[in-house]
């Protein structure tokens, strides 16, 4: 009356309590790209929506000449001069006195530094005269004005 404990219980390998696993499957080695693209696809939008923004934020109405663009490989010092006269260097608006120092501050290769002046179509040309003698008088030589090139018509 002795019995064992495969046939008792079904403890054991033959048994009904084994439970039978299904077939084992190996490691997935695909790799599933579609969160990738859905991140790529956000920051290729937020890029779009940034990169007009990267550009120099003073608002001004340039006036149009029918110049060739210029080529430039590195970026230049910008100078903002509003209808109403106000300054900007760069997007910050400085007092004129100020205008000198400032440049100096930020001039990373001296008297050699490209700058160039966006004045407002409204903007009294002895205002942007003024300017330009000011930066001239500090020693810097490589001064430009900035205009939008003629549409034909």
């Amino acid at each position: 009356m002795g019995m064992s404990a495969a046939s008792a219980g079904g403890i054991g390998r033959g048994g009904r309590g084994h439970r039978r696993r299904g077939r084992h499957h190996g490691l997935m080695s695909e790799i599933n790209v579609t969160p990738m693209v859905d991140v790529m696809l956000v920051l290729l939008i937020i890029f779009m929506v940034a990169a007009p923004l990267l550009t120099v934020g003073v608002p001004i109405d340039l006036p149009e000449t029918k110049a060739k663009p210029m080529n430039a490989d590195t970026q230049p010092i910008m100078i903002t001069i509003g209808a109403t006269g106000e300054i900007h260097l760069q997007e910050t608006e400085i007092p004129i006195d100020e205008l000198v120092a400032k440049l100096q501050a930020i001039s990373k290769t001296g008297y050699d530094e490209r700058i160039f002046i966006r004045g407002d179509k409204a903007t009294s040309y002895g205002a942007a005269m003024k300017v330009m003698g000011l930066i001239q008088d500090a020693g810097y030589k490589n001064i430009g004005l900035i205009s939008l090139q003629e549409q034909d018509q």
